[in-house]
């Protein structure tokens, strides 16, 4: 029988309120904290804090804080991704951000989501996983939805909302986000 782990990871709905899903999120909020809370000059805490909260890519990852996620074990980061300022990732299910991604203040990226049944949305929830690819830019601001896939080498405009894939090697804005133009080298 699967647990509620394996269906919130598997975007089946699933209950929040298990004791395994609450404390994984606790020792995902606690590692933030103490993320947020330390000195600019502390890299070498920041570096073992980022190790320990993520799937993979703790030990390149640039995080200027505050940063905020719902587990952290269910971020998997290539080489050297960066996040400025008070971005928060919703990972209930995996996602993945390829080498050299880059993501401006305030991005928000959302694997989490909700029936629209509203007596259903009472007791559970679930999500969809987020690709990102490698040396991917988003702007200030902008929100990644469930279930999305960004390609490689793309640019997303601050202040999107990205609610559609969206391919590699483009530039793509909006409210909702579409592809404006192609990227050339």
């Amino acid at each position: 029988m699967p647990t509620e782990r394996d269906k919130m990871l598997a975007g089946e709905l699933y209950e929040p309120l298990d004791a395994e899903l609450v404390a994984a999120r606790l020792r995902a909020r606690d590692l933030c904290q103490e993320l947020n809370a330390g000195r600019e000059a502390d890299q070498e805490l920041r570096r073992r804090i980022l190790q320990e909260l993520f799937g993979a890519g703790g030990d390149s990852a640039w995080i200027q804080p505050p940063f905020y996620c719902d587990y952290g074990s269910n971020i998997f980061l290539g080489q050297r991704v960066f996040f400025n300022f008070n971005c928060v990732v919703l990972d209930v299910c995996r996602v993945t951000i390829g080498d050299f991604s880059m993501f401006g203040p305030a991005v928000q990226i959302y694997a989490a989501t909700h029936p629209m049944n509203a007596e259903l949305r009472r007791q559970q929830e679930f999500g969809k996983p987020i690709e990102i690819g490698a040396d991917v830019w988003v702007g200030g601001g902008a929100i990644i939805c469930p279930g999305i896939k960004i390609g490689s080498r793309t640019v997303i405009g601050a202040g999107s909302v990205v609610t559609k894939d969206i391919p590699d090697d483009v530039f793509a804005a909006g409210n909702p986000c579409r592809v404006v133009r192609g990227i050339a080298e």
